[in-house]
């Protein structure tokens, strides 16, 4: 899109957006409730993740490596800026992971609000929750990217039945046509047994409660995993655990995971590169952050290939970028306007 047909676009959206609140005097308040009631389905989700995957994989974005504060060993917040030209979306999103919040507090580990711009303007138009947000786009990308790098696949292993594993099995049928077993695991049996429960007369897949990761690491030719951050590894999932030919979609970095096979995977390809440098840089790949392939985006974007050969180990890291929660977020402010939706509080 060009210069000129652009700012004609945002313009547009300014007039929309000021027809329905005043920009620059008041901003629109969303809970989480409220984005949930917007009524993004799991479908609108993956189209909108689809086309921002495209758009990051053809440079048509602008998002800085995330940055931090470290408030404990194991703590972090980030701040998590990005403007989409194309979906005129610009905002930035605050979030703290704190992994021992579930079981010292019986809290979420992760919490985060998001704050939305107008783009003509700057002027903040939404705050609204971001917890949500993160935890509908996450596995969007990990299941785009599965049918992107398996698409033949028809096991899919989940580690971690938490709110992100939850929401990974809800969507995996949905871009793996060819799915026919999902296998889960978690640290704590009642939480899988949670997962089965809740699920298994949604999904349109088997699913089945594995009694350890190892019959999980040696069943399913798509591995995805969504437990906790830390610096170093627990090495749950064993390298001698892997074969080639398996698709593995860590969603915690190389927490879960022995970090020899992510060294020597055939294709090691990432959401950002500059973000797995800065999680690099602070510690979080002890034995060395393995090479890049490509970005996510460019595999979907048809700028790189994916798999090529049928006994290639690919491992695919997604730790999440603020283009999806942007676009997300801006989906969701204009439902809401539409739906009357929200407080509205003066600036």
């Amino acid at each position: 899109m060009n210069n000129e047909k652009l700012l004609a676009k945002l313009e547009k959206e300014h007039t929309h957006i000021s027809d329905h609140m005043n920009v620059g005097g008041e901003f629109l308040y969303l809970t989480r409730d409220e984005c949930i009631q917007a009524g993004l389905s799991e479908e609108d989700i993956l189209q909108l993740v689809t086309e921002t995957l495209i758009a990051h994989g053809n440079k048509e974005y602008e998002m800085p490596a995330k940055i931090g504060v470290h408030p404990h060993e194991e703590v972090f917040y980030h701040a998590m800026p990005a403007y989409v030209p194309g979906k005129m979306a610009c905002g930035c999103k605050w979030i703290g992971c704190y992994p021992n919040n579930p079981a010292k507090y019986n809290l979420p580990q992760t919490t985060s609000l998001l704050t939305l711009n107008e783009v003509m303007t700057g002027c903040p138009i939404a705050v609204m929750d971001g917890t949500w947000i993160t935890a509908a786009r996450t596995p969007a990308v990990s299941v785009i990217a599965a049918a992107a790098l398996a698409p033949d696949a028809e096991t899919f292993g989940m580690f971690g039945c938490g709110v992100q594993g939850i929401e990974h099995v809800r969507y995996a049928p949905k871009t793996m046509k060819k799915l026919k077993k999902i296998m889960v695991y978690d640290i704590k049996p009642d939480v899988a047994d949670n997962l089965v429960d809740m699920l298994q007369d949604e999904v349109p897949v088997e699913i089945v409660k594995a009694d350890t990761a190892e019959e999980v690491a040696k069943s399913c030719e798509v591995l995805c995993s969504a437990t906790i951050i830390l610096l170093k590894p627990l090495g749950v999932v064993k390298d001698e655990w892997i074969s080639k030919g398996q698709t593995i979609l860590p969603c915690d970095l190389n927490t879960f995971w022995e970090p020899k096979t992510q060294l020597r995977a055939d294709k090691y390809i990432v959401d950002s590169a500059d973000e797995h440098e800065l999680f690099a840089g602070v510690g979080y790949f002890p034995d060395g952050l393995p090479k890049i392939y490509c970005e996510t985006g460019e595999v979907i974007a048809g700028l790189k290939k994916g798999r090529e050969r049928s006994d290639e180990l690919i491992v695919c890291s997604n730790i999440g970028m603020s283009v999806f929660d942007v676009v997300l977020a801006q989906s969701i402010f204009s439902k809401a306007l539409e739906m009357k939706l929200g407080t509205r509080l003066p600036l």
